[in-house]
């Protein structure tokens, strides 16, 4: 049974919070004004408040000779610590206490983690805030200031955050799997370390579909105030990129329970409005970014001629989820150039159509980023792959330079910067328009079903 947290010495209030505007150094631009102002640090509702209750002396601990701290490390991408116990959280050194008797006399238990799961890559890591967990006796000399009836899943938000695929790779979609693998449909509080300032706005919606409680936000806690937990969870499971493997979990949860997740966050007064044609979003890059469709227009022509209403979508880091959300899952169909924006594919009700354009050299990296998710979430997949003729790398290349010949070859088992950047940056596509008709053809007949289903 959830049990709600008590508050004894102030009333519920709600939580105003000024929000400032910072650039995210590698990833992130200016955030939408308009976004800081309709929102506040609240989840589900926009009047979320902390219940606490003030006391003098830290909660009894579990009577259990189980209470312990332990480690799981054996895992290439994640490690994940546990404390099996009562514990509080003191914000100013980042670090977890487990108050259990049996430790009172013993040296303490000591474990070090950083809650982020990429722990091969060495050059991210240390950009992660360590956090400490250990043993201590009872007699603390700080008590709790708030008391969570609830267990705390902890992790960081740094890293590689600011881009929407890395957001959910590293954030959400492992957040799902540790949630449903450590307590199922249990309540719990989450604990947030190394967050931007734009970060808690932008997703305030999809935390508040995982916990019904505040976020505490490690890093802008007041120092002076401690936390107590039933128990507490740091660091999260990762099952691959954009990988979600029910036969890992024990209520066998997919990616269409996680796409199920993002509707309780995002359906609330979002209505699909009626259409006689298959409604089509274009995902469009734009700028000097790379994979940049430069016939988009004459392309939508095109597809407005098959009979599609095409609507163009250019995400940036300044729109708004709730409105993405709100277009795509009016949709029958996306369609994009490989790239991050392409991880709004989630947000297509299942049963829909996903085109993915591929451009040379990029196949296998589209195969685990988009494919296998989108198949996952049971959408109807079409794929059409660059021809060399149609990449603007024949412009700076050689037919017969092995770049373009063999890009399997030329990466060989080194993806390092330099070759990520020639297929990623430098690379445009001007499709052939004829060739990508007919797989249109098949993406309308497909999506025109679809919404003679769901009509």
């Amino acid at each position: 049974m959830v049990r709600k947290t008590t508050s004894k010495s102030y009333s519920a209030a709600a939580v105003a919070v000024a929000i400032v505007m910072v650039t995210y150094v590698a990833f992130s631009s200016v955030f939408d004004r308009r976004l800081f102002r309709s929102l506040s640090f609240s989840q589900g509702t926009l009047q979320q408040t902390w219940e606490s209750r003030r006391i003098k002396q830290p909660p009894q601990p579990q009577e259990t000779a189980s209470a312990t701290i332990t480690c799981d490390r054996s895992h290439s991408s994640y490690d994940l610590c546990s404390i099996n116990g009562s514990c509080i959280l003191d914000p100013k050194t980042g670090t977890f206490i487990l108050m259990d008797p049996i430790f009172a006399t013993s040296a303490p238990l000591v474990e070090k983690i950083r809650p982020y799961p990429r722990k091969a890559e060495n050059w991210i890591m240390p950009r992660i805030k360590e956090l400490t967990l250990t043993s201590g006796p009872l007699g603390l000399s700080r008590s709790c200031d708030v008391t969570h009836d609830s267990p705390a899943i902890v992790f960081s938000a740094g890293g590689y955050t600011g881009s929407i695929y890395h957001d959910f790779i590293d954030g959400f979609i492992p957040l799902f799997i540790t949630a449903n693998s450590v307590y199922l449909d249990s309540d719990f509080v989450l604990v947030v370390a190394n967050h931007k300032e734009w970060w808690m706005p932008k997703y305030i919606d999809i935390l508040g579909a995982f916990s019904k409680h505040k976020t505490i936000l490690l890093d802008k806690e007041n120092a002076s105030i401690t936390h107590c937990f039933t128990s507490a969870t740091v660091g999260l499971i990762s099952h691959g990129a954009m990988t979600i493997d029910p036969t890992q979990i024990a209520n066998s949860k997919s990616f269409v329970d996680f796409h199920n997740l993002l509707d309780k966050a995002f359906t609330k007064n979002i209505s699909t409005p009626k259409t006689h044609k298959p409604r089509l979003i274009l995902v469009s890059r734009y700028g000097r970014i790379g994979r940049v469709i430069l016939n988009e227009k004459e392309i939508k022509e095109m597809l407005e001629g098959i009979g599609f209403e095409v609507k163009i979508f250019r995400p940036s880091k300044t729109t708004s989820l709730r409105e993405a959300y709100k277009l795509i899952k009016s949709s029958h169909g996306m369609i994009g150039v490989h790239g991050a924006a392409l991880t709004h594919l989630m947000f297509l009700r299942p049963g829909s159509v996903l085109v993915q354009i591929v451009p040379v050299g990029l196949g296998w990296v589209s195969k685990t980023c988009f494919e296998s998710p989108a198949k996952a979430m049971k959408l109807e997949y079409i794929e059409y792959r660059v021809n060399v003729e149609e990449s603007s790398l024949i412009e700076k290349y050689n037919k017969d330079d092995l770049l373009l010949k063999d890009p399997i070859a030329f990466r060989g088992m080194d993806w390092n910067v330099t070759k990520m950047k020639v297929y990623l940056k430098e690379q445009d596509v001007r499709l052939d328009v004829n060739r990508f008709r007919k797989h249109m053809n098949e993406a309308y007949e497909k999506a025109k079903l679809f919404m003679d289903l769901n009509s």
